[in-house]
């Protein structure tokens, strides 16, 4: 089935769609969770360590990410929409808490940080939904004691 007579997409329409995301993250949520908020195509999603295309290499991504890192918190601290055609420009700052353990150290290190991020945001011609087809990680901005990737 397609959307047609698709409407813009509204800014509390993306605010909702980052609160879900990060809400999923937290809990480790499993992968088909995250079918809905990801483009059908065209996805790409460039993270520090790797640029994945497609939902097979963001579950490639998130299966390894989910094994490293634990005890995650993501907290929203801004959303900034930015109207780009059918599309919109989504700048994204989230504190990012996470715990991570490299053996075979005697305790667990703690990650804080601000990641400062670009989506480009679309309604779904298949839903009518708003997905996300380009996330980017722009910058980690560590807490003062903070581990690091």
């Amino acid at each position: 089935m397609t959307v047609t007579n698709l409407k813009s997409l509204t800014e509390s329409e993306v605010q909702q769609l980052a609160k879900d995301w990060y809400l999923k993250l937290d809990v480790h949520a499993p992968l088909e969770d995250y079918v809905p908020f990801l483009a059908e195509e065209g996805l790409e999603m460039r993270f520090p360590e790797v640029t994945v295309r497609g939902f097979d290499g963001f579950k490639g991504w998130y299966e390894r990410v989910i094994g490293i890192f634990f005890d995650e918190v993501h907290t929203l601290k801004q959303v900034k929409v930015t109207p780009s055609g059918d599309k919109v420009d989504v700048k994204v700052v989230v504190k990012w808490e996470a715990s991570v353990w490299k053996a075979p150290a005697a305790k667990s290190e703690r990650i804080i940080s601000d990641a400062y991020q670009t989506w480009i945001v679309k309604r779904s011609p298949n839903t009518g939904k708003p997905v996300i087809e380009t996330y980017i990680v722009d910058s980690l901005d560590y807490y003062e004691g903070s581990a690091q990737l």
